[in-house]
C-alpha cells in the first residue's frame, strides 16, 4: 500500500499541471480531495460536457439559509484536474475534509484555508526567510514557475527532477513553518478527519492512495498519529442537513478585491498560464496587442516582440526562473501602450482579470436561490408567465409593497422579470411593471448563487460588491442608494453610505458632486414614502450640497460649448432635487446653523449670476431659474445685456438658449422678452444671423408645438414690435397735446397738412 500526499496551494496553474501529471504516472486506484464529503455523488457531473469552470460547489443548510459555503474550482485549480484526471480514469474519488454538516451547524463555513485566519502565514514566512519581500512572487519563482517547467528546473538531492522533488520540498518547508504554530481547533479538526478519511480509504482495500490537499496540511497528514486523538477530537460535534449542488463561479470572483479571500488577484494570468503551458509569455503579448487593436489603437508586430525581449530582460535582471506577472505588465506598458496606463489598464481588465463564467450542465440540482424564489412568488401572488402581464403597484398596500421590493431586488441581481413602466399616476405611492418570464432566468438564478441563497441575501451581496468597487463612479453609488431603498436592503445601505462618504472626501470635481447629488434626494424621498430607514442619507445630503455650493463659482469659468451645456445640465438636476429636498417632511426642522438648502442653493446662484465671465448658455440658464424663484426683476435689463452689441452673436444665442430651455411659454405670456429677443434677432447682420441659426433652431425646436405656433402668432400680430420694453399696452395711455406737433410735421412731410 503507498500514500502519496500532494501538497498544493489552491488555483496554482503549475501546481495543477504537476498534480495531473504526478496521477497519470502514479496511476492511484483512488483520489482523496481537500473538499466536503457530501459532495461525493456530484463527482461525476464534472465528466459531463456541459461543465465548464469556473464552477464551485455549493453547501448549504435547508432550513437555516444563512448558512452555506461555497469551494470554488478553475481550470487552473489543481483539485479541479485531480476530478478530471479520476472520472477520465474511472478512478473513484472522495473528498476528505471535514464534513459541511458539522462545519455549518457550528457557523465556522467550510471554504479552503485560505479564506480562514490562520495563526502564520506560510507562504509569507517562507518568502521572508528566502529574502523576499512579496509573497506572490516567492511562490511563482520557487514553485509555480518551476511546476510549469520541471524538468528545466532540477530539485532535491542529487539533481532530482520533476514535480514529486517539488511536493517533497514543500511538505518540508511547511512542517518548518508550522514548528511552534499548533493549529486552531477548527483546523485541527479538519486534520483529524482528513486522517480519518486516509485510514478508511486504507480498510476499504485501496493500494494506491493519492491525496490533494493544501499544502498546509501535508505535515498533518504525514506524521503518526492515534486514531484515539484523532476520535477525541471530532466527538460530539454539532451537525446539521446540508444539500450540495454545483453552480457556476466567475473569474472575477476569485480576484481577491471581489470579498473571495483566495488571494487570487490575477485569474486571467493564471488561466493563461495553465492553457498555454508553450511561449506563454509570447503567446500573452500578442493576445494583449490583439485587445489593442479591437480598440482601434496602432500596435505592430515590432512591438510584441520588443515586449517580449523587455519581459525576458526584466526576469534575467530580476533573477527570475520565467517572466512573471510584472514583467509583462510593465512591457505591455512600456512598449505596447507607450507609457499610457488607460490602454495597459485595458489589457489589465481584458486579461489579467478576465471576464470567464463557468456553466453547470442542466442535471445539476436545483440551488436553494431558484427554491427561495419560487417560495416568494407564491407568498406575493405573482404567478411566472410567458407574455407580458402589466401590473400597477399602490405602495400603501403590504402585499404590493412586497411585490415591489421582490422586482427591485430581482434586477439587482441581474434578473429583469419585471420591467418598469411610466405610471399612470403622478403619486410617489404608484408603480407600474411589465412582467414577462423567460427560460433564461432560470440560468441566471444559478449563476447568482455566488451571491446569496436568498433573494434578498443575493440582492445585499449584490449591492455590497457594487459599492466595494474600486472605480465605481460618485454617481453610480449614489444612484445605488436609491435602488437600495427601492429594494429595502437595509443591510447594504451603510456599506454603500460608507463608500460615498469615502469617495465624496476624496472627490473634488464639482460635476461629479452634482451628478450624485440628485440620486440621493430622491432615495431620502423614497426612503419616507415607502417606509424604509434611511439613516444617514441627510447628513450626506447636506454635505454634498454645501461642497457644491462652494465649488460652483470656481467651476463656471473657462468652459468650453459642449461641458457648458453638461453643466447646465447638472444645474438643472440639483434645482430639481433642492426643491424635492424642501418637500421631505421634516426638513424644515433641520438643525442648520444657515439657510434652508433652497435659500442657500438660490443664493449660490445669484452670485454666480452676478458675473461678468460666465460662459452665455450658464448665465442664460442661472437668470431664468431666478427669474422663476421671484430673485431676478431686472430679467429685462440682463436680457438687454447680453444682446448687446458689445457681445459676440453666439453668446448671445447661447444665453438665449440657456434662458429659453425647458420650455417657450415666457415668451407667449411676456411679450416684453420677446419683443427684446425679436429685436436682437432681426438686428442681426445677415453672415451672423446665419451663424447662431443652427442653434437657435435647437433651441425652438426644442419647444412644443403649441408653444411655437403661439410664439409665431404673437410675432406676426405685431404684439412684439415695441422694443422700447412697453409690453402690449405701451400707447394706450397718451397726451393729445403733447403728440399734436409730431403729428402736424408727419402730414406735412405726406403733404396733408
Amino acid at each position: 500500500m503507498t500514500t502519496t500526499i500532494l501538497g498544493v496551494r489552491h488555483h496554482g496553474p503549475g501546481s495543477a499541471r504537476a498534480v495531473r501529471s504526478a496521477l497519470e504516472r502514479l496511476k492511484p486506484d483512488i483520489v482523496l480531495i481537500e473538499g466536503p464529503p457530501e459532495a461525493d455523488a456530484l463527482v461525476p457531473l464534472a465528466a459531463d460536457p456541459g461543465m465548464e469552470p469556473p464552477v464551485a460547489l455549493l453547501a448549504y443548510v435547508p432550513g437555516d439559509r444563512a448558512k452555506a459555503a461555497f469551494w470554488p474550482f478553475a481550470v487552473f485549480s489543481p483539485e479541479w484536474q485531480a476530478i478530471r484526471y479520476a472520472v477520465e480514469a474511472g478512478v473513484e474519488v472522495r473528498f476528505c475534509d471535514l464534513p459541511a454538516a458539522h462545519s455549518l451547524a457550528a457557523g465556522e463555513g467550510g471554504a479552503p484555508e485560505e479564506e480562514r485566519a490562520v495563526r502564520v502565514d506560510p507562504i509569507g514566512a517562507l518568502a521572508e526567510a528566502a529574502g523576499y519581500d512579496d509573497p506572490e512572487r516567492w511562490w511563482e519563482d520557487a514553485v509555480e514557475h518551476r511546476l510549469d517547467h520541471p524538468t528545466d528546473q532540477p530539485m532535491g538531492d542529487g539533481g532530482e527532477a520533476g514535480p514529486e522533488a517539488v511536493f517533497e520540498a514543500i511538505a518540508e518547508a511547511m512542517a518548518a513553518v508550522r514548528e511552534g504554530h499548533p493549529p486552531d481547533p477548527h483546523e485541527a479538526r479538519r486534520e483529524a478527519y482528513m486522517r480519518r478519511s486516509l485510514r478508511q480509504a486504507v480498510k476499504d482495500g485501496f493500494r494506491e492512495i493519492a491525496v490533494v490537499c493544501g499544502a498546509w496540511h501535508v505535515p498533518a497528514l504525514a506524521a503518526p498519529s492515534r486514531v484515539s486523538d484523532d476520535d477525541r477530537l471530532l466527538r460530539g460535534l454539532p451537525k446539521a442537513r446540508v444539500e450540495t449542488t454545483w453552480v457556476p463561479w466567475t473569474h472575477g470572483r476569485l480576484a481577491a478585491w471581489s470579498g473571495y479571500g483566495a488571494g487570487v488577484t490575477s485569474p486571467g494570468w493564471y488561466h493563461h498560464l495553465f492553457t498555454a503551458p508553450d511561449r506563454p509569455i509570447e503567446r500573452w503579448l500578442a493576445r494583449a496587442a490583439e485587445v489593442l487593436r479591437e480598440e482601434d489603437l496602432p500596435v505592430s508586430s515590432a512591438h510584441v516582440i520588443e515586449a517580449v525581449r523587455l519581459a525576458n530582460g526584466l526576469a534575467t535582471l530580476r533573477d527570475r526562473p520565467l517572466a512573471g506577472l510584472n514583467e509583462v505588465s510593465e512591457a505591455v506598458r512600456a512598449v505596447l501602450c507607450e507609457g499610457d496606463e488607460l490602454p495597459a489598464e485595458l489589457v489589465r481588465r481584458r486579461m489579467v482579470l478576465g471576464e470567464r463564467l463557468g456553466r453547470v450542465p442542466d442535471s445539476t440540482p436545483m440551488v436553494p436561490l431558484q427554491r427561495h424564489l419560487r417560495e416568494e412568488q407564491r407568498r406575493v401572488r405573482l404567478k411566472p408567465e410567458a407574455l407580458g402581464r402589466d401590473h400597477d403597484l399602490d405602495l400603501r398596500k403590504a402585499l404590493d409593497l412586497d411585490r415591489s421590493r421582490l422586482l427591485h431586488r430581482l434586477r439587482l441581481i441581474g434578473i429583469p422579470w419585471g420591467e418598469p413602466r411610466d405610471s399612470r399616476g403622478k403619486g410617489t405611492f404608484k408603480e407600474s411593471w411589465t412582467l414577462e418570464w423567460r427560460p433564461e432566468f432560470d440560468v441566471a438564478l444559478i449563476e447568482a448563487a455566488v451571491w446569496g441563497i436568498t433573494v434578498e441575501a443575493a440582492a445585499t451581496a449584490r449591492v455590497r460588491e457594487l459599492a466595494a468597487y474600486p472605480e465605481a463612479p460618485l454617481a453610480d453609488l449614489t444612484a445605488l442608494v436609491e435602488r437600495c431603498l427601492l429594494a429595502d436592503l437595509p443591510k447594504a445601505l451603510p456599506h454603500v453610505l460608507r463608500a460615498i462618504g469615502d469617495r465624496a472626501a476624496l472627490d473634488s470635481d464639482v460635476g461629479h458632486l452634482m451628478a450624485a447629488l440628485p440620486a440621493l434626494v430622491r432615495a431620502q424621498r423614497y426612503g419616507d414614502v415607502r417606509g424604509t430607514p434611511s439613516t444617514g442619507l441627510a447628513a450626506i445630503v447636506d454635505s454634498l450640497l454645501t461642497r457644491v455650493c462652494a465649488g460652483l463659482p470656481s467651476a463656471v469659468t473657462g468652459l468650453d460649448d459642449d461641458p457648458a451645456r453638461q453643466l447646465v445640465s447638472q444645474i438643472d438636476a440639483v434645482h430639481a432635487a433642492v426643491a424635492l429636498l424642501d418637500d421631505i417632511p421634516g426638513e424644515e426642522d433641520r438643525p442648520e446653523a444657515g439657510q434652508a438648502p433652497r435659500d442657500r442653493w438660490l443664493a449660490t446662484l445669484r452670485g454666480v449670476a452676478d458675473r461678468s465671465d460666465l460662459p452665455g448658455v450658464i448665465e442664460g440658464r442661472l437668470v431664468r431659474i431666478l427669474f422663476d424663484a421671484r430673485m431676478a426683476d431686472d430679467v429685462q435689463v440682463r436680457m438687454s445685456r447680453a444682446m448687446s452689441l458689445g457681445h459676440p452673436p453666439a453668446r448671445a444665442a447661447a444665453w438665449v438658449d440657456g434662458f429659453l430651455s425647458g420650455g417657450g411659454l415666457l415668451l407667449v405670456h411676456d411679450p416684453r422678452l420677446l419683443a427684446a429677443v425679436d429685436g436682437w434677432l432681426t438686428g442681426l447682420p445677415p453672415e451672423a444671423f446665419v451663424d447662431v441659426l443652427p442653434l437657435l433652431r435647437r433651441t425652438f425646436g426644442a419647444f412644443d408645438a403649441p408653444e411655437r405656433r403661439a410664439i409665431g402668432e404673437r410675432v406676426r400680430s405685431g404684439a412684439s414690435a415695441v422694443h422700447d420694453g412697453g409690453g402690449a399696452g405701451a400707447g394706450a395711455d397718451h397726451d393729445d397735446e403733447r403728440a399734436a406737433p409730431a403729428v402736424r410735421t408727419v402730414l406735412e412731410i405726406l403733404g396733408r397738412a
